[in-house]
């Protein structure tokens, strides 16, 4: 149970992190990452908030992702709630400024990608399970046949088109994360001497089976 509960403790710290990441490069007003114009034009669409959005654009992909045979983790279900509501008290709290000039808004982008790529770290070496947006690449890897790199390009460039025909904005902040973000990833991971390939996820069913035959 105590190695339950560090792993469920650095899930959460990472998912706080990529929260703060993501309200950072909002913030930075120069151009959301690709997700974020999607999340944000149906925010703006339908009155709400982009962590609810988040919440329930994750919920979806999480049931296209199950039916095409995806398994999903307890990381993947906290993922999709934790984030968002993090997302939406970080940027409601006004901790985090908008940026008031293009110099700044490109500083707090990059720094936003960095905690983001922290956040990434924290969250996948508990191994509970990788996030819903990641299960929908592969999915698509898996279904076409073209390779990752291909096929998450193919996602950011549709989901950045349908955010910005919503209204989202698209600038360039929107190239730096689409570039930068996995550089940023590389260079954490690199650092902190992480190999993503070593992990091996736990599914849900996996985890909540383990947690009932220790507390018989």
């Amino acid at each position: 149970m105590k190695q339950f509960l560090i792993r469920l403790i650095n899930v959460m710290i990472g998912l706080f992190l990529y929260a703060l990441g993501i309200a950072l490069t909002v913030q930075a007003h120069i151009g959301y990452a690709p997700w974020d114009v999607f999340h944000i034009g149906l925010a703006d669409k339908f009155g709400s908030t982009i962590g609810i959005v988040s919440i329930f654009v994750g919920m979806i992909i999480v049931i296209i992702v199950t039916f095409a045979g995806e398994k999903i983790g307890l990381g993947t279900v906290l993922n999709v709630i934790v984030i968002g509501i993090f997302l939406d008290i970080i940027l409601e709290s006004g901790i985090i400024p908008i940026a008031l000039n293009l110099p700044l808004g490109v500083i707090m982008i990059v720094a936003g990608l960095f905690i983001i790529a922290i956040g990434s770290y924290f969250y996948m070496k508990s191994a509970f399970g990788t996030g819903p947006r990641d299960n929908l690449m592969v999915v698509l890897t898996k279904k076409t046949g073209m390779p990752i790199g291909i096929c998450r390009s193919i996602v950011d460039i549709t989901v950045t088109v349908v955010g910005w025909l919503l209204g989202g904005m698209v600038g360039a902040g929107t190239i730096i994360a689409a570039v930068a973000g996995g550089l940023c990833i590389q260079i954490v991971f690199k650092m902190l001497k992480f190999d993503v390939t070593a992990i091996k996820h736990e599914t849900l069913f996996y985890t909540l089976a383990s947690l009932i035959k220790k507390n018989k």
